[in-house]
């Protein structure tokens, strides 16, 4: 029961973030670079990211009130941090927005029927009248994010058991860590930073012990890589015709009733998602940027549909150019806002430890690598 309550539970708030849109992108990307290489990366960067958790929850804890990321951006990078972290963020959100109305005609695809079009606007139309109107998340909700993602996950590796000695014959080739660009993708499936400031809230509002805090970091951390290679072996061993969004490659591979529910959980995981990301967004336009309401409702319906009909319509170039611009970015914003509390606070690091602390010069060039590989 401690061990439920102490690290699993608050594990499953991380964990719970992170596991989302961006797993239906491993199995294309693993197909294309092979899996040795796809497995390298994706255990590399959960590292990281483990990293970069315990870096900013142990910020959080020596850090006197309650903040999010904006907020410890202006307290200890000034002015011209808070702009800048304000950028990274809401920007990232409409594009994360517009990664959700990519995917979602391939969910509800599978229980509706082939208008493309028809399926992305109606997508779009519920996602912005929830945050027309001010719809908030319910418990109900956030427990079907959970149990679609994890019934996806599961039905497909069962169906694809049959199918993995194959699978390790046709990918298990050379280990090629010059096919940098995975970092983007992956990066995108494993971003969870959205959900440490949670993960604290959870150990001081229930009193539960804040030794237990870094083992339930690592744990949230390394479940979604298990769950996500999961994932890309079932899918792999079910069908060597292998999508870009995972999902639509999977008709006729797997019988009709665990495709139309797969869909149907995996569209009502996807429009909450849509909704608190937008309702965020939203929420930044409004509180940090002091705009109107209509203002800011208005940019939240219109700007991802508009970056869609502008051409952002490819779901491998969305999470690549996300992951590989604007993660990386977020993460070297929290390891430059630690370095200065570390420097400004009087209070002793609770987290971070001697080998994290040396990490620190290893993660930047990880991080600035990844957006200079990118762009070049």
């Amino acid at each position: 029961m401690e061990i439920y309550r102490n690290i699993i539970l608050p594990a499953s708030i991380l964990s719970g973030t992170i596991i989302g849109a961006g797993m239906f992108s491993l199995p294309f990307v693993f197909k294309e670079v092979g899996l040795p290489t796809g497995l390298f990366y994706l255990l590399f960067f959960s590292s990281v990211y483990i990293f970069i958790y315990l870096l900013y929850a142990d910020l959080i804890l020596r850090t006197e009130g309650e903040h999010r990321f904006v907020g410890y951006a202006r307290m200890y990078l000034g002015n011209i941090g808070f702009w800048i972290s304000l950028l990274i963020g809401l920007v990232q959100l409409f594009f994360v927005l517009t990664i959700y109305l990519i995917l979602a005609p391939s969910f509800s695809g599978l229980f509706i029927g082939d208008d493309y079009i028809y399926q992305l606007l109606a997508f779009w139309l519920l996602g912005s009248l929830a945050i027309l109107f001010n719809t908030r998340r319910i418990a109900l909700l956030e427990f079907l994010i959970v149990a679609g993602i994890t019934a996806i996950i599961f039905s497909i590796f069962g169906f694809g058991l049959g199918g993995l000695s194959e699978t390790f014959y046709s990918y298990w080739n050379k280990l090629d860590l010059s096919k940098f660009l995975v970092a983007g993708p992956i990066l995108f499936a494993l971003s969870g930073a959205l959900a440490v400031p949670e993960l604290i809230a959870y150990f001081r509002e229930s009193g539960a012990p804040a030794s237990f805090i870094k083992k339930s970091l690592i744990v949230g951390s390394v479940l979604p890589a298990v769950a996500y290679l999961a994932f890309v072996l079932g899918v792999l061993g079910l069908s060597g015709m292998v999508s870009e969004d995972a999902v639509s490659g999977l008709v006729s591979q797997v019988p009709v009733v665990v495709l139309v529910l797969s869909g149907i959980l995996g569209f009502l995981s996807l429009i909450s998602s849509y909704i608190v990301v937008g309702l965020n967004a939203r929420r930044i336009l409004e509180y940090d940027l002091l705009l109107p309401g209509w203002v800011s409702r208005a940019s939240v319906i219109a700007i991802p549909i508009i970056f869609y009909l502008s051409g952002f319509q490819n779901f491998i170039t969305a999470v690549t150019f996300v992951g590989s611009i604007f993660l990386p970015l977020e993460s070297i914003f929290i390891i430059f806002m630690w370095l200065k509390a570390d420097q400004l606070s009087g209070k002793p690091r609770v987290l971070v430890g001697n080998i994290t602390r040396a990490s620190i010069p290893v993660l930047l060039m990880v991080f600035f690598i990844v957006i200079i590989y990118f762009i070049i």
